[in-house]
C-alpha cells in the first residue's frame, strides 16, 4: 500500500500551478517537519520556485531547537541573511513590517488535532495579518494523525480564548490543519486569500500508522503517535502539579508522582471504566526520574498508557477519569497550576485548557462524570454539524 501524499508533495509536484512566477517574494511560516514524505523541507522547495525573503517559525522554534513548554525564542537571520521571526516571542501576531518583503505566504505546520496545539493559531494570526494586507496565503495540508473522525470535549466557551484555544472547537475536532484554515477564514474580516494544498490518498478513518507516512516531531515532546494520541488527555496534566512525563524519553505517554500507588489508581480506574463504558488503557507500571521540568531529579511512581484500539479510545474522557480518581485518592497531594500559562495570566491553565471551569469543578468537587461526559457528547454532535461545510476528505 503506497503512503499518502502530503500537500507540499503535491506542492513540489505543481509549483507553478499553486504560486505562479518565479519572481513572486514568497514567505514561509515552517518548522522542522515541514517535510515531504521523502523529507525534503520546505525551504529547500521553494527556493528553486520563487523568490524566497523571510521566514517565519511558530512555538519551538523554527529548528525544533527550544525542548521545554513555554520557551521563547527571538529573530535571527539565516546563513544569508534572510530575516527569520519568531512567532513564539515577543509576539504571537507577524507585523507589518515583517511582510513587507512578501507577496506570497506558504505555511506548512504539522498539526496533532487537538485545540490546545498552538501552531493552528500561528497560522490563523498569519492569516489575519495577511488577509489585512491582501497577501495571499497557500496552506499545505496534512494528516489529522488522530484521523478525521475523533471529535471529543467541549466546545470552547468564547470568555476563555487564549492561545491554547481561540475558536469555538472542542478539544479533538476531527480535521485537518487545511480544513482548520478554511474554518478559522470562515470567521475573520477581511476573508484572507486562500488556497489549500490538498492530500492524496488520505481518508477520514485512517489514523496516522495508515498513512504509511514516517512521523517526523512537530514539537520536541511530541514523539511518536502514541504520545499524539494520549495528548489531547495528556495535556491537561501540564496544568497541574503532577508529571506529564516531561523530562523523559516518553512525554504524554508516560506520567506519575512520586506518591502514587498504581494498584490502588488501576482499581478505580477499571472500575470507573465499566461504569462509564469507556476503553481503558493498560498501564505499564514504569518509573521514572525526569531530567527537567517538575519532579526533576526526583523518582516518580509512574506508568506508561497503552490504548489497546486507538479508533475506539476517547483520551480526553481517559484523563479526566484519571484527574477525578487522582483527587480522589491524593487530593491534598497536588494542585492545579496557577498562571501565567500561554500568555493567558489570569485564569487557571487547567480552564482555558478545557475551555471553561465545569471540568474542574466536577474533579474536585467528586461530580458525576456521566452527567459531565452527556453534556460533552451534546457539544460533539453540535460540532460533528458545524464542521460539515469546511470539510475536504469525505
Amino acid at each position: 500500500m503506497s503512503s499518502t501524499e502530503l500537500g507540499i508533495d503535491l506542492l513540489k509536484a505543481k509549483t507553478k500551478e499553486f504560486i505562479g512566477s518565479r519572481e513572486v517574494k514568497t514567505g514561509v511560516l515552517c518548522h522542522p517537519a515541514s517535510v515531504t514524505k521523502a523529507f525534503e523541507h520546505i525551504v529547500l522547495i521553494l527556493e528553486k520556485a520563487t523568490k524566497l525573503t523571510t521566514f517565519f517559525g511558530p512555538q519551538h522554534g523554527i529548528y525544533g531547537e527550544t525542548q521545554d513548554n513555554m520557551i521563547e525564542w527571538e529573530d535571527l537571520k539565516d546563513s544569508q541573511g534572510r530575516p527569520i521571526y519568531s512567532l513564539y516571542g515577543k509576539t504571537r501576531v507577524p507585523s507589518d513590517q515583517s511582510l513587507r518583503e512578501v507577496q506570497l505566504m506558504v505555511i506548512d505546520l504539522f498539526d496533532v488535532g487537538s485545540r490546545y496545539y498552538t501552531f493552528q493559531y500561528t497560522m490563523a494570526y498569519m492569516m489575519e495579518v495577511c488577509a489585512k494586507l491582501g497577501i495571499p496565503v497557500i496552506v499545505c495540508d496534512r494528516p489529522n494523525p488522530l484521523g478525521g473522525e475523533l471529535i471529543e470535549g467541549p466546545i470552547l466557551d468564547s470568555r476563555f480564548r487564549s492561545f491554547v484555544g481561540r475558536y469555538e472547537i472542542p478539544v479533538c475536532h476531527g480535521m485537518t490543519i487545511g480544513e482548520l484554515a478554511f474554518l478559522f477564514a470562515e470567521k475573520m474580516s477581511p476573508k484572507p486569500k486562500i488556497k489549500i494544498v490538498p492530500m492524496k490518498g488520505w481518508r477520514r478513518r485512517m489514523f496516522w500508522p495508515d498513512t504509511k507516512l514516517v512521523w517526523t516531531l512537530p514539537s520536541p515532546n511530541m514523539p511518536n503517535f502514541e504520545a499524539a494520541l494520549l495528548y489531547p488527555g495528556m495535556c491537561l496534566l501540564e496544568a497541574s502539579t503532577l508529571s506529564e512525563g516531561r523530562g523523559t524519553t516518553r512525554p504524554f505517554e508516560l506520567i506519575g508522582a512520586p506518591f502514587f500507588e498504581w494498584d490502588k489508581i488501576e482499581r478505580e480506574y477499571q472500575k470507573l471504566c465499566r461504569s462509564l463504558q469507556l476503553l481503558p488503557v493498560t498501564f505499564h507500571r514504569q518509573g521514572f526520574i525526569p531530567t527537567f521540568h517538575k519532579f526533576a531529579g526526583q523518582i516518580c511512581r509512574g506508568a506508561l498508557q497503552i490504548s489497546p484500539n486507538p479508533l475506539k479510545f476517547k483520551p480526553l474522557r481517559h484523563a479526566v477519569t484519571l484527574l477525578w480518581i487522582f483527587r480522589q485518592l491524593y487530593g491534598r497531594d497536588w494542585d492545579w497550576t496557577s498562571p501565567p500559562y500561554e500568555y493567558e495570566f489570569e485564569k487557571k491553565p487547567i480552564d482555558i485548557l478545557m475551555g471553561g471551569t465545569e471540568t474542574r469543578e466536577v474533579i474536585d468537587s467528586g461530580g458525576s462524570l456521566k452527567q459531565l461526559y452527556r453534556q460533552w457528547a451534546n457539544d460533539e454532535k453540535k460540532f460533528r454539524r458545524t464542521r460539515l461545510p469546511f470539510l475536504r476528505y469525505r
